[in-house]
């Protein structure tokens, strides 16, 4: 009998979704997309492994069947040197213990290009997902610096397969890079029940990391002209963002219809998508937003500046707007119309249970990993 394949995430700071005991660490959509799917991919009989930061934990523990390593810690090391050590000697070192067949990441970021090289120098293959319509298009990569850029693209070059988010990042990788992909879908839990319009207690809710190309400015303009609806914001701060955070909650707080949560761990903020009748997005730049999933599975209408492939106007799963009056308009409909929001959440349920069920959105995937690996879960 065939030993089965070994699956190694390289996502550093997946481990606060995996593991709830370091949940008050930030996290974000493809932190939850990543654990999902190893933990989908370790109840198929792969042997899956982690690479994530150094949070105090034992090196080798293992999570719902899914192994970590360690690779550093997150603010180890001196500026300048620590872009060799500890980072990518780092993340070397667990990539050798690991020492899986297929090597899986994603969103743009040095470590594609690190682990690019470094499977191919063993002889190991590499899986890449798009996480942002940024990941696609070289002027907008969400990333600082020249030297970090182009680790990325050869990296995305070298992958052996490449999954993106939605059809219109298909074509932008294949303009911009001159890369194949195959679309693939998300994971996304199913809520442990379903609230109806008046049991829900959080008009508006708003998820994001808070940084400026999720344009919390918005939401907060939205909180403050439109006095009557309640918002609720979850956020975490980013090390690059910090003025901007400590920005937003300053003026939450003087927002008396706005509660800000701040950082809040994932298995909180789910249940906060079945309080809300609606999900708002003001963000310029996504890919395809986990939080568009998490929502439609509970039920919940989102109201978005963005819409993936067209897809919330095509379906009817909420309204995509360009414009603060356009989303207030919508909202308003939403929150206070119990027929049109239960018309609204019913083709949210259907669409969810029609195109993201568990095996249709591993398809891809696992189609992925055998045709570069050569083989499939026993």
């Amino acid at each position: 009998m065939n030993a089965p394949l070994r699956i190694c995430f390289v996502g550093l700071d997946s481990l606060p979704v995996l593991a709830p005991e370091y949940q008050q660490h930030r996290i974000g959509g493809e932190q939850v997309q990543q654990t999902l799917l190893a933990r989908a991919l370790a109840r198929r009989g792969f042997e899956v492994s982690m690479i994530v930061y150094d949070y105090g934990q034992a090196d080798g523990q293992r999570w719902d069947n899914v192994t970590t390593h360690r690779a550093f810690a997150e603010s180890s090391g001196l500026p300048l040197l620590r872009f060799i050590h500890p980072r990518w000697t780092g993340l070397v070192r667990a990539a050798r213990r690991a020492d899986a067949d297929v090597y899986y990441l994603s969103c743009a970021s040095t470590q594609v290009g690190q682990m690019a090289l470094h499977a191919h120098r063993h002889g190991r293959k590499m899986l890449f997902r798009v996480a942002s319509d940024a990941d696609c298009d070289p002027r907008r990569l969400l990333i600082k610096f020249w030297r970090d850029k182009k680790l990325y693209e050869y990296g995305l070059r070298r992958a052996d397969a490449v999954l993106v988010q939605s059809a219109a990042q298909q074509a932008a990788l294949r303009s911009n890079y001159g890369v194949d992909s195959t679309v693939a879908g998300m994971l996304v839990e199913d809520p442990p029940t379903l609230r109806a319009f008046g049991d829900r207690d959080i008009a508006v809710l708003w998820v994001s990391n808070i940084r400026q190309v999720k344009r919390p400015d918005r939401i907060l303009e939205l909180a403050r002209t439109t006095p009557d609806v309640d918002v609720h914001m979850v956020g975490g701060r980013l090390p690059d963002a910090g003025a901007l955070y400590d920005s937003v909650a300053r003026q939450g707080a003087q927002l008396p219809r706005l509660e800000f949560h701040g950082q809040l761990p994932y298995a909180p903020t789910f249940q906060l998508y079945g309080r809300a009748r609606v999900f708002a997005n003001t963000s310029d730049v996504e890919g395809f937003p986990n939080t568009y999933l998490q929502s439609w599975r509970n039920g919940t209408p989102v109201v978005g500046y963005f819409d993936p492939d067209g897809l919330i106007a095509r379906e009817g799963l909420g309204y995509a707007v360009d414009n603060l009056d356009d989303m207030r308009t919508a909202i308003r409909r939403l929150t206070s119309d119990p027929v049109a929001w239960q018309q609204c959440s019913a083709r949210c349920l259907a669409f969810m249970e029609r195109e993201f069920g568990t095996e249709r959105v591993l398809r891809p995937y696992l189609a992925a990993i055998a045709a570069i690996a050569g083989g499939a879960a026993p």
